[in-house]
Parts: structure tokens; C-alpha cells; sequence
């Protein structure tokens, strides 16, 4: 009955969120309050819904000063000299012009938000690609990939901070072991960069480009700057900003600190140093507040999934179920599977559908092969290069209006730069032991 009673509410949950009746929060909300009623523990939900909130709390915490550590340090401008050097370096060479792109997409995308990512980039070097002839499929590849990597294994974006708070795990234990594998995956970008500007190179050789125009650097510190006044940007304190980052993430990959209490000192000391004055520091929070807002709901309504998930023993349910089907010869590899599966599943389904509905039941699968949540949660974001291609992630759909083309054209451009990203991360993270 519990079986029957669980997989019918992944499944509606799951259906709901991609015909979009309910939005995410919604659905993550009234679909396990309703099946509990339905399998007769009303009078448990208190206490199930207060334990699963009480285990994203950290994660909660985390990504909320994340992103407003990270959005604070855009505003100032640090990246900007980076942007700007890139953009000038780079000239008329495909080659260098796709390492470029890789770069700076990789170091916006550390903010964990694809939408920001592909705004920077793409309104960063849109100019010079059509400018230079360079097919604009490519910039869009390069960004998507990034956004994968970046965002798709950092404990503040999306896929991590959904798989963590799913399980309920611990930040630091999640992404310490998997640094190599992050690390891999951004050597893959660049890896693929060079050879799509070389096969751009070998189309349409080396424009004699002095100097890039001033009206390309005016648009690519206007993408910088995301649109923000020149007034917030403190060029002057880019040394100081530069330290503190680094400080920061120094003490993470430590784990000298909880990760959330770090990024809220991180966030303070940036506001501190950058915008003293209380009506800015004010109007810089009300700036990045939806964006953080948003996140931080979807944790709290994820936490009210897992625990009414958990707390009736559904997810139990199901995972027996599922391990009378594998062969325990495949025990052993289980993460490899969850790794290898995530590739097709993530396209199928939304983030919030696999992480918060499929990644539970995978889970406690697992443990009956003393494979910790841990591997598991690692394992399941390996697939994301191939989820970014989906047509359910809001962010590509933005990428594809920038850049004039249409999804299935991204599709059939980029699905092999895709799964050659994937298949490289996951022989890494089995190399290195992190899954």
C-alpha cells in the first residue's frame, strides 16, 4: 500500500510540475500533504513537516547568503577587469574568443544562477561572434556547459543545494570530494572551447582585429555590471574583494566553518567594505532578494517533501521494491548507475522532479548496498550537462531567445559536447572515489 501510495505521489507530483499546473513551491507543498491524508496520517503531519523543514534549515541558510555574497561582489564589479582583459585578448581569434567565452561563463556562473550566467555572457560576446562570423550555437554551448559545471555541483546551485536539502545532508561533506571532479569538468569546457574554435577557425581563419571596438567594451561592462548604475561599482576596493573571495572559499574547502555562517560573514563583510552606507546596503539586498527569496522557498517547501516522504516510510516502500529488482551483483556500482541514469532522467524530468521525487527513493535503494546518501547525491548531478539541453530549464529557453536560435538547433549542435562532458566528470568522480 505504501509502495502503491508513494509512487502514485511522485508521479502526480511529477506531472504537475511538467504540464506546469502547480509551480514547483506549490506542488512540493500540497501533493505529500494530500497522499498522507490519503494513507491516513493527518495527525502526523506537524511534527513530519517541522522535522524536514529543521533539515534544509542549513541549506536554506547557505544559499541565501550565497547568493547575496556573490550578487554584492558583481555589483562592486571584481569580475569586470576579468571580462574586460578577456575581451581584449582575445581579438579576432575563434580559438581564443571560445576559451574566452569559457572563462568568463565559468566565473559568472559562480553565483549558481544560469539566468545571471547567460545574461553576462551572452550580452558580453554576442557582439564579437556575429561581428567576426563565428556561429552563435557555439557561445551558446560553451555558456550552457558552464552553467552545468558551475552551478550543477557548487553546494549553492540549483542541482547540489536540491540534492542536499532532499537528503539532507551536509554542504561540506557533499562538495569537498567532488572539487576534482569540478575541476575536470571545467578543463572538458575548455577542452571543447578550443576544439569549436578551431573547427570555427578553420571556417572563417583569423580576422585582423587590432583592438576590440570601445562599443564592444562599453556592452561587455554593461553586461557586467548586469544592467547596475556605474556609481556601485568600487574599482578601487577590487584587492580587498579579491582576498575576501578567496578567503572565503579557502576556509570552505577547510571546512573551518559551517558553510552557511561563513557566507553570512562573507556577505556582511562585503556589504561592510563595498556599500557602508545603510540606504545602499539596503537597495543592494532589495536587489538580489527575489532571486534569493525564491531559492530559499523552494528549500522550505522541499523540506516539507522529504519529511512528509520520510516520516510516513514511502520512500522505505519504494526503495525495497526497487532493490528486489537489482541484481546484487550491481550493488556495488550502484552510484556509477545513478550517475549513468541521471544523464537521460534529468532531461525527462525538471530538477525539482528528479531531486525532491526519484532521488529519495535512489537513496535508501542504495544504503541496502551500504552506499552512503552521499555518493548518491554526488552521482545524481553528473548527468546535468545532458539536463541543461532539456527544454524544461528555464534558463536555456533564455539562452536560445539571446542568441536567435531554437532549442532543437542547441540540441543537435551540442548533444555530443554534452554527454562527452558528462561521461568525463563521471570517470573522475569514480577515479577520485567520490562516487
Amino acid at each position: 500500500m505504501l509502495t502503491f501510495l508513494g509512487i502514485s505521489m511522485v508521479v502526480v507530483f511529477t506531472y504537475l510540475i511538467m504540464t506546469k499546473k502547480l509551480s514547483a513551491v506549490t506542488a512540493l507543498v500540497v501533493v505529500p500533504i494530500f497522499f498522507a491524508i490519503l494513507g491516513g496520517f493527518g495527525l502526523e503531519l506537524g511534527d513530519m513537516m517541522m522535522d524536514g523543514l529543521i533539515q534544509v534549515a542549513p541549506s536554506a541558510a547557505l544559499l541565501l547568503f550565497a547568493i547575496l555574497f556573490f550578487g554584492i561582489l558583481i555589483d562592486a564589479g571584481l569580475f569586470d577587469p576579468l571580462i574586460n582583459k578577456v575581451m581584449k585578448v582575445v581579438k579576432g581569434d575563434p580559438v581564443k574568443i571560445a576559451i574566452g567565452t569559457a572563462v568568463i561563463a565559468m566565473t559568472v556562473a559562480l553565483d549558481g544562477d544560469g539566468t545571471t550566467t547567460h545574461m553576462i555572457t551572452i550580452s558580453a560576446m554576442l557582439g564579437l561572434y556575429i561581428r567576426i562570423g563565428m556561429n552563435p550555437l557555439v557561445l551558446a554551448t560553451i555558456s550552457m556547459l558552464s552553467v552545468s559545471i558551475m552551478s550543477g555541483m557548487t553546494p549553492w546551485g540549483g542541482p547540489a543545494t536540491r540534492a542536499i536539502a532532499s537528503l539532507g545532508l551536509d554542504a561540506n561533506e557533499f562538495f569537498i570530494p567532488m572539487i576534482p571532479t569540478m575541476l575536470a569538468g571545467m578543463g572538458s569546457i575548455l577542452f571543447i572551447a578550443y576544439i569549436l574554435g578551431k573547427k570555427e577557425r578553420a571556417r572563417i581563419g583569423i580576422i585582423n582585429v587590432e583592438e576590440v571596438s570601445k562599443d564592444s567594451i562599453e556592452v561587455s561592462e554593461a553586461a557586467a555590471s548586469f544592467a547596475l548604475q556605474e556609481d556601485l561599482k568600487r574599482p578601487k576596493l577590487r584587492w580587498i574583494n579579491l582576498i575576501l573571495t578567496l578567503a572565503i572559499i579557502s576556509i570552505l574547502i577547510m571546512g573551518l566553518l559551517s558553510p552557511s555562517i561563513l557566507f553570512l560573514i562573507g556577505f556582511v563583510l562585503a556589504c561592510l567594505i563595498n556599500y557602508p552606507n545603510l540606504e545602499q546596503q539596503r537597495e543592494r539586498i532589495t536587489s538580489h532578494a527575489g532571486n534569493a527569496l525564491t531559492v530559499v522557498i523552494l528549500v522550505f517547501a522541499a523540506g516539507i517533501f522529504s519529511g512528509i516522504f520520510s516520516g510516513t516510510e514511502m520512500v522505505d516502500a519504494i526503495s525495497n521494491s526497487l532493490i528486489a529488482i537489482i541484481p546484487e551483483s550491481v550493488g556495488s556500482f550502484f552510484p556509477t548507475i545513478v550517475a549513468i541514469t541521471s544523464m537521460p532522467l534529468t532531461f525527462m524530468l525538471s530538477n525539482d522532479a528528479y531531486y525532491f521525487g526519484v532521488l529519495p527513493i535512489l537513496a535508501e535503494a542504495g544504503s541496502a548496498y551500504e552506499v552512503s546518501a552521499l555518493e548518491v547525491a554526488r552521482a545524481s548531478v553528473l548527468g546535468q550537462p545532458v539536463h541543461f539541453l532539456s527544454p524544461l530549464v528555464a534558463s536555456t529557453l533564455l539562452l536560445v531567445g539571446m542568441v536567435k536560435t531554437d532549442i532543437g538547433d542547441l540540441q543537435r549542435f551540442a548533444i555530443k559536447w554534452a554527454l562527452l562532458c558528462s561521461i568525463t566528470i563521471i570517470i573522475v568522480a569514480f577515479l577520485t572515489n567520490a562516487i
